[in-house]
Protein backbone atom coordinates (compact mmCIF):
# COMPACT_ATOMS: atom_id res chain seq x y z
CA UNK A 1 0.00 0.00 0.00
CA UNK A 2 2.88 2.27 0.88
CA UNK A 3 4.53 1.98 -2.75
CA UNK A 4 1.30 2.21 -4.48
CA UNK A 5 0.25 5.32 -2.19
CA UNK A 6 3.93 6.75 -3.37
CA UNK A 7 2.89 5.89 -6.99
CA UNK A 8 0.02 7.67 -7.00
CA UNK A 9 1.42 10.89 -5.36
CA UNK A 10 4.61 11.02 -8.30
CA UNK A 11 1.83 11.02 -10.99
CA UNK A 12 -0.46 13.86 -9.32
CA UNK A 13 2.94 15.53 -8.32
CA UNK A 14 3.47 16.61 -12.17
CA UNK A 15 -0.81 18.21 -12.69
CA UNK A 16 -0.58 19.72 -9.24
CA UNK A 17 2.83 21.39 -9.80
CA UNK A 18 1.09 22.82 -13.76
CA UNK A 19 -1.64 23.89 -11.53
CA UNK A 20 0.58 26.29 -9.25
CA UNK A 21 2.65 27.31 -12.39
CA UNK A 22 -0.54 28.46 -14.47
CA UNK A 23 -2.13 29.88 -11.25
CA UNK A 24 1.21 31.64 -10.31
CA UNK A 25 1.83 33.39 -14.07
CA UNK A 26 -1.74 34.46 -13.27
CA UNK A 27 -1.31 36.18 -10.38
CA UNK A 28 2.28 37.90 -11.83
CA UNK A 29 0.29 38.69 -15.11
CA UNK A 30 -2.48 40.79 -13.09
CA UNK A 31 -0.12 41.66 -10.91
CA UNK A 32 2.29 43.60 -13.26
CA UNK A 33 -1.72 45.22 -15.06
CA UNK A 34 -1.69 46.73 -11.32
CA UNK A 35 0.82 48.11 -11.06
CA UNK A 36 0.53 49.92 -14.94
CA UNK A 37 -2.94 51.10 -13.04
CA UNK A 38 -0.91 52.80 -9.93
CA UNK A 39 1.27 54.37 -12.11
CA UNK A 40 -1.24 55.66 -14.45
CA UNK A 41 -3.18 57.26 -11.65
CA UNK A 42 -0.49 58.85 -10.24
CA UNK A 43 -0.59 56.07 -7.13
CA UNK A 44 1.93 55.19 -4.92
CA UNK A 45 3.33 51.84 -6.64
CA UNK A 46 2.47 49.28 -3.62
CA UNK A 47 4.77 46.32 -4.98
CA UNK A 48 4.71 43.92 -2.69
CA UNK A 49 0.96 44.56 -1.30
CA UNK A 50 -0.01 44.39 -5.03
CA UNK A 51 1.74 41.00 -5.81
CA UNK A 52 0.52 39.43 -2.57
CA UNK A 53 -3.40 40.26 -3.30
CA UNK A 54 -3.34 38.77 -6.67
CA UNK A 55 -0.86 35.71 -5.79
CA UNK A 56 -3.53 34.85 -3.26
CA UNK A 57 -6.33 35.57 -5.73
CA UNK A 58 -4.53 33.35 -8.03
CA UNK A 59 -3.78 30.43 -5.14
CA UNK A 60 -7.35 30.54 -4.01
CA UNK A 61 -8.48 29.07 -7.34
CA UNK A 62 -5.50 26.78 -7.55
CA UNK A 63 -7.34 25.46 -4.37
CA UNK A 64 -10.58 24.31 -6.15
CA UNK A 65 -9.04 23.62 -9.67
CA UNK A 66 -8.76 19.98 -9.57
CA UNK A 67 -12.23 19.55 -7.93
CA UNK A 68 -13.30 21.81 -11.20
CA UNK A 69 -11.34 19.63 -13.53
CA UNK A 70 -13.13 16.75 -11.50
CA UNK A 71 -16.21 17.93 -12.50
CA UNK A 72 -15.45 18.62 -15.90
CA UNK A 73 -14.70 15.24 -16.72
CA UNK A 74 -17.36 13.82 -14.54
CA UNK A 75 -20.08 16.04 -16.54
CA UNK A 76 -18.93 16.84 -19.53
CA UNK A 77 -20.72 19.32 -22.27
CA UNK A 78 -21.28 16.39 -24.80
CA UNK A 79 -24.64 16.74 -27.12
CA UNK A 80 -25.73 13.51 -25.47
CA UNK A 81 -26.03 15.23 -21.88
CA UNK A 82 -25.68 18.82 -22.73
CA UNK A 83 -28.59 20.44 -20.19
CA UNK A 84 -27.75 18.25 -17.64
CA UNK A 85 -24.17 18.86 -17.33
CA UNK A 86 -24.95 23.13 -18.08
CA UNK A 87 -27.27 23.06 -15.01
CA UNK A 88 -24.42 21.00 -12.75
CA UNK A 89 -21.95 23.60 -13.79
CA UNK A 90 -23.90 26.60 -13.60
CA UNK A 91 -24.56 25.55 -10.05
CA UNK A 92 -20.96 24.50 -9.41
CA UNK A 93 -19.43 27.68 -11.16
CA UNK A 94 -21.80 29.72 -8.48
CA UNK A 95 -20.41 27.79 -5.67
CA UNK A 96 -16.52 27.69 -6.20
CA UNK A 97 -16.64 31.26 -7.30
CA UNK A 98 -18.02 31.90 -3.38
CA UNK A 99 -15.72 29.15 -1.86
CA UNK A 100 -12.62 30.68 -3.66
CA UNK A 101 -14.02 33.79 -2.47
CA UNK A 102 -13.80 33.36 1.30
CA UNK A 103 -10.49 31.50 0.84
CA UNK A 104 -9.16 34.61 -0.49
CA UNK A 105 -10.63 36.53 2.45
CA UNK A 106 -8.97 34.05 4.78
CA UNK A 107 -5.44 34.27 3.12
CA UNK A 108 -5.87 38.13 3.14
CA UNK A 109 -6.49 38.32 7.11
CA UNK A 110 -3.79 36.16 7.77
CA UNK A 111 -1.17 37.45 5.22
CA UNK A 112 -1.76 40.67 5.18
CA UNK A 113 -2.70 41.15 8.83
CA UNK A 114 -5.12 43.61 8.38
CA UNK A 115 -7.36 44.19 11.74
CA UNK A 116 -9.16 47.12 9.96
CA UNK A 117 -11.13 44.97 7.57
CA UNK A 118 -14.57 44.39 8.23
CA UNK A 119 -15.58 40.80 9.46
CA UNK A 120 -16.51 37.96 6.95
CA UNK A 121 -19.89 38.20 5.80
CA UNK A 122 -19.42 41.59 5.27
CA UNK A 123 -16.32 41.57 3.08
CA UNK A 124 -17.61 38.53 1.50
CA UNK A 125 -20.97 40.63 0.29
CA UNK A 126 -18.56 43.77 -0.53
CA UNK A 127 -16.35 40.83 -3.17
CA UNK A 128 -18.77 39.04 -4.09
CA UNK A 129 -20.34 42.82 -5.96
CA UNK A 130 -17.21 43.03 -7.53
CA UNK A 131 -15.81 39.51 -8.08
CA UNK A 132 -18.81 37.17 -8.45
CA UNK A 133 -19.70 37.18 -12.38
CA UNK A 134 -15.53 37.14 -12.72
CA UNK A 135 -15.75 34.17 -11.15
CA UNK A 136 -18.09 32.65 -12.90
CA UNK A 137 -15.85 33.58 -16.15
CA UNK A 138 -13.12 32.01 -14.41
CA UNK A 139 -14.82 28.65 -13.45
CA UNK A 140 -16.00 28.09 -17.39
CA UNK A 141 -12.57 29.06 -18.61
CA UNK A 142 -10.81 26.62 -16.90
CA UNK A 143 -13.59 24.06 -17.60
CA UNK A 144 -13.49 25.05 -21.23
CA UNK A 145 -9.53 24.39 -21.01
CA UNK A 146 -10.06 21.06 -19.82
CA UNK A 147 -12.19 20.21 -22.27
CA UNK A 148 -10.22 21.83 -25.10
CA UNK A 149 -7.23 19.60 -23.96
CA UNK A 150 -9.71 16.27 -23.68
CA UNK A 151 -10.91 16.48 -27.77
CA UNK A 152 -6.51 17.79 -28.13
CA UNK A 153 -5.81 14.24 -26.39
CA UNK A 154 -8.92 12.02 -28.20
CA UNK A 155 -7.86 13.55 -31.53
CA UNK A 156 -4.06 12.31 -30.94
CA UNK A 157 -4.90 8.52 -29.88
CA UNK A 158 -7.22 8.67 -32.98
CA UNK A 159 -4.26 9.49 -34.94
CA UNK A 160 -2.12 7.32 -33.03
CA UNK A 161 -4.61 4.36 -33.37
CA UNK A 162 -5.74 4.59 -37.25
CA UNK A 163 -1.06 5.00 -37.60
CA UNK A 164 -0.78 1.74 -35.98
CA UNK A 165 -4.04 0.15 -37.94
CA UNK A 166 -1.78 1.67 -41.38
CA UNK A 167 1.08 -0.02 -40.27
CA UNK A 168 -0.46 -3.30 -39.30
CA UNK A 169 -2.00 -3.08 -42.95
CA UNK A 170 1.36 -2.36 -44.83
CA UNK A 171 2.76 -5.13 -43.06
CA UNK A 172 0.36 -7.63 -43.75
CA UNK A 173 0.50 -5.99 -47.70
CA UNK A 174 3.83 -6.33 -47.66
CA UNK A 175 4.46 -10.04 -46.21
CA UNK A 176 1.71 -11.20 -48.65
CA UNK A 177 3.53 -9.80 -51.64
CA UNK A 178 6.55 -11.34 -50.07
CA UNK A 179 5.36 -15.10 -49.90
CA UNK A 180 3.75 -14.51 -53.19
CA UNK A 181 7.39 -14.60 -54.71
CA UNK A 182 8.12 -17.96 -53.14
CA UNK A 183 5.76 -20.40 -54.84
CA UNK A 184 6.13 -17.81 -57.68
CA UNK A 185 9.97 -18.76 -58.01
CA UNK A 186 9.27 -22.06 -56.52
CA UNK A 187 7.41 -23.40 -59.63
CA UNK A 188 9.45 -21.66 -62.13
CA UNK A 189 12.69 -23.22 -60.55
CA UNK A 190 11.18 -27.11 -60.40
CA UNK A 191 9.53 -26.66 -63.84
CA UNK A 192 13.59 -26.46 -64.94
CA UNK A 193 14.37 -29.24 -62.91
CA UNK A 194 11.42 -31.14 -64.84
CA UNK A 195 12.71 -30.46 -68.44
CA UNK A 196 16.54 -31.53 -66.86
CA UNK A 197 15.81 -34.80 -65.56
CA UNK A 198 14.82 -35.60 -69.48
CA UNK A 199 18.26 -34.68 -70.86
CA UNK A 200 20.96 -34.39 -67.78
CA UNK A 201 20.19 -35.75 -64.59
CA UNK A 202 23.25 -34.92 -63.12
CA UNK A 203 22.72 -31.42 -63.33
CA UNK A 204 18.73 -31.85 -62.40
CA UNK A 205 20.33 -33.20 -58.88
CA UNK A 206 23.10 -30.10 -58.81
CA UNK A 207 19.59 -27.89 -58.83
CA UNK A 208 18.43 -29.51 -56.65
CA UNK A 209 20.17 -28.95 -53.74
CA UNK A 210 21.13 -25.54 -55.12
CA UNK A 211 17.08 -24.93 -54.61
CA UNK A 212 17.04 -26.07 -51.34
CA UNK A 213 20.39 -24.06 -49.81
CA UNK A 214 18.30 -21.40 -51.73
CA UNK A 215 14.36 -21.81 -50.13
CA UNK A 216 16.46 -22.32 -46.82
CA UNK A 217 17.77 -19.18 -46.95
CA UNK A 218 14.83 -17.29 -48.47
CA UNK A 219 12.42 -18.85 -45.54
CA UNK A 220 14.81 -18.14 -42.69
CA UNK A 221 14.53 -14.41 -43.35
CA UNK A 222 10.44 -14.62 -43.84
CA UNK A 223 9.56 -11.58 -41.71
CA UNK A 224 12.12 -9.42 -42.57
CA UNK A 225 11.35 -6.87 -45.16
CA UNK A 226 14.61 -5.72 -45.54
CA UNK A 227 18.40 -6.92 -45.72
CA UNK A 228 21.63 -5.35 -46.61
CA UNK A 229 22.92 -5.64 -50.23
CA UNK A 230 25.74 -7.67 -48.93
CA UNK A 231 23.22 -10.62 -48.10
CA UNK A 232 21.19 -10.07 -50.90
CA UNK A 233 23.64 -10.43 -53.80
CA UNK A 234 24.85 -13.68 -51.87
CA UNK A 235 21.65 -14.83 -52.22
CA UNK A 236 21.18 -13.60 -55.64
CA UNK A 237 24.71 -15.78 -56.21
CA UNK A 238 22.97 -18.14 -55.10
CA UNK A 239 19.69 -18.03 -57.24
CA UNK A 240 22.41 -17.63 -60.78
CA UNK A 241 24.18 -20.70 -59.80
CA UNK A 242 20.66 -22.49 -60.78
CA UNK A 243 19.95 -20.37 -63.52
CA UNK A 244 23.72 -21.38 -64.62
CA UNK A 245 23.21 -24.87 -64.22
CA UNK A 246 19.79 -24.83 -66.43
CA UNK A 247 21.65 -22.56 -69.31
CA UNK A 248 24.93 -23.52 -69.50
CA UNK A 249 27.03 -21.48 -71.53
CA UNK A 250 24.18 -19.34 -72.50
CA UNK A 251 23.99 -17.57 -69.32
CA UNK A 252 26.59 -14.89 -68.75
CA UNK A 253 26.26 -12.53 -65.78
CA UNK A 254 28.59 -9.19 -64.91
CA UNK A 255 28.33 -7.31 -61.39
CA UNK A 256 28.92 -4.11 -60.69
CA UNK A 257 28.35 -3.15 -57.28
CA UNK A 258 30.05 0.38 -55.96
CA UNK A 259 31.57 -0.52 -52.32
CA UNK A 260 29.77 2.40 -50.96
CA UNK A 261 26.65 0.74 -51.35
CA UNK A 262 27.33 -3.08 -49.83
CA UNK A 263 25.67 -2.08 -46.58
CA UNK A 264 22.90 0.02 -47.80
CA UNK A 265 19.63 -2.13 -46.63
CA UNK A 266 17.69 -3.11 -49.62
CA UNK A 267 13.96 -4.96 -50.26
CA UNK A 268 14.93 -8.79 -49.66
CA UNK A 269 14.25 -10.52 -52.80
CA UNK A 270 14.62 -7.59 -55.38
CA UNK A 271 16.89 -8.49 -56.96
CA UNK A 272 15.78 -12.14 -58.17
CA UNK A 273 12.22 -11.07 -59.71
CA UNK A 274 14.75 -8.69 -61.97
CA UNK A 275 17.14 -11.21 -63.47
CA UNK A 276 14.54 -13.62 -63.35
CA UNK A 277 12.24 -11.61 -65.54
CA UNK A 278 15.72 -10.75 -68.09
CA UNK A 279 16.57 -14.28 -68.31
CA UNK A 280 13.04 -14.97 -69.50
CA UNK A 281 12.80 -12.18 -71.79
CA UNK A 282 16.45 -11.42 -73.08
CA UNK A 283 18.00 -14.75 -73.18
CA UNK A 284 15.76 -17.81 -72.86
CA UNK A 285 14.49 -17.72 -76.24
CA UNK A 286 18.24 -17.24 -78.25
CA UNK A 287 20.55 -19.78 -78.87
CA UNK A 288 23.12 -17.81 -78.81
CA UNK A 289 22.02 -16.92 -74.99
CA UNK A 290 22.84 -13.73 -73.72
CA UNK A 291 24.31 -11.24 -70.87
CA UNK A 292 22.93 -10.14 -67.58
CA UNK A 293 24.40 -7.35 -65.56
CA UNK A 294 23.49 -6.47 -62.41
CA UNK A 295 24.79 -2.43 -60.75
CA UNK A 296 24.50 -0.99 -57.78
CA UNK A 297 25.48 2.57 -57.33
CA UNK A 298 24.44 5.57 -55.41
CA UNK A 299 23.21 8.72 -56.22
CA UNK A 300 22.81 11.43 -53.18
CA UNK A 301 20.83 10.25 -50.97
CA UNK A 302 19.20 7.12 -53.31
CA UNK A 303 20.05 3.91 -53.86
CA UNK A 304 20.33 2.48 -57.48
CA UNK A 305 19.52 -0.84 -58.19
CA UNK A 306 19.72 -2.17 -62.06
CA UNK A 307 19.41 -5.05 -64.06
CA UNK A 308 19.94 -5.11 -67.92
CA UNK A 309 19.99 -7.89 -70.46
CA UNK A 310 21.50 -7.60 -73.80
CA UNK A 311 18.05 -9.31 -75.69
CA UNK A 312 15.73 -7.58 -78.58
CA UNK A 313 14.16 -5.18 -75.30
CA UNK A 314 11.11 -3.62 -74.33
CA UNK A 315 7.77 -4.10 -76.59
CA UNK A 316 4.93 -2.29 -77.13
CA UNK A 317 2.74 -5.03 -76.04
CA UNK A 318 4.91 -6.12 -72.72
CA UNK A 319 3.19 -7.14 -69.60
CA UNK A 320 4.40 -7.25 -66.42
CA UNK A 321 4.43 -10.19 -64.43
CA UNK A 322 3.94 -11.56 -61.37
CA UNK A 323 7.92 -10.48 -60.11
CA UNK A 324 7.77 -7.13 -61.71
CA UNK A 325 4.46 -5.77 -60.45
CA UNK A 326 5.30 -7.38 -56.97
CA UNK A 327 8.17 -5.37 -56.50
CA UNK A 328 6.49 -2.36 -58.03
CA UNK A 329 3.94 -2.74 -54.60
CA UNK A 330 6.57 -3.88 -52.74
CA UNK A 331 8.58 -0.61 -53.26
CA UNK A 332 5.61 1.59 -53.27
CA UNK A 333 4.77 0.05 -49.58
CA UNK A 334 8.18 0.39 -48.40
CA UNK A 335 9.08 3.79 -49.21
CA UNK A 336 5.92 5.60 -50.84
CA UNK A 337 7.00 8.57 -53.40
CA UNK A 338 10.59 7.48 -52.24
CA UNK A 339 10.24 3.94 -53.77
CA UNK A 340 10.33 3.47 -58.03
CA UNK A 341 10.44 1.17 -60.60
CA UNK A 342 11.51 1.92 -64.11
CA UNK A 343 11.25 -0.36 -67.63
CA UNK A 344 13.61 1.08 -70.22
CA UNK A 345 15.46 0.19 -73.57
CA UNK A 346 19.56 0.63 -72.99
CA UNK A 347 21.08 2.79 -75.23
CA UNK A 348 23.64 -0.11 -75.16
CA UNK A 349 20.48 -2.29 -76.48
CA UNK A 350 18.33 -4.48 -74.25
CA UNK A 351 15.87 -3.86 -71.41
CA UNK A 352 17.21 -2.07 -68.25
CA UNK A 353 15.26 -2.23 -65.21
CA UNK A 354 15.68 0.28 -62.56
CA UNK A 355 14.54 0.47 -59.24
CA UNK A 356 15.56 3.59 -56.83
CA UNK A 357 15.38 3.50 -52.95
CA UNK A 358 16.38 5.65 -50.41
CA UNK A 359 20.04 5.29 -49.11
CA UNK A 360 20.39 4.43 -45.29
CA UNK A 361 22.17 1.46 -43.33
CA UNK A 362 20.92 -0.55 -40.22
Amino acid sequence: MADLSIKITRRRLPKWALIIICWTLFGLFFASQGYLAQARFGQRIEWMRTLAVWLMCAYSWASVTPFILWLARRFPLERRSWLRSLAIHLASSAFFSVFALIIFIFLRGIILADDTRPPLVESLRSLAMAEFHAGLLIYFSIVGIDHALDYYRRYRDRELRASQLETRLIQAQLDALKMQLHPHFLFNTLNSVSVLMRCDVEAADRMLVGLSNLLRVALASKTTHETPLRQELDFLEKYLEIEQTRFCDRLRVRMRIDREVIEAMVPHLIFQPLVENAIRHGIRDRESGGLVEIRAKRRGDKVHLEVRDDGPGIEETFFEGVGLSNTRARLEYLYGADGKLELNNDCEGGLLVSAQIPFRVS
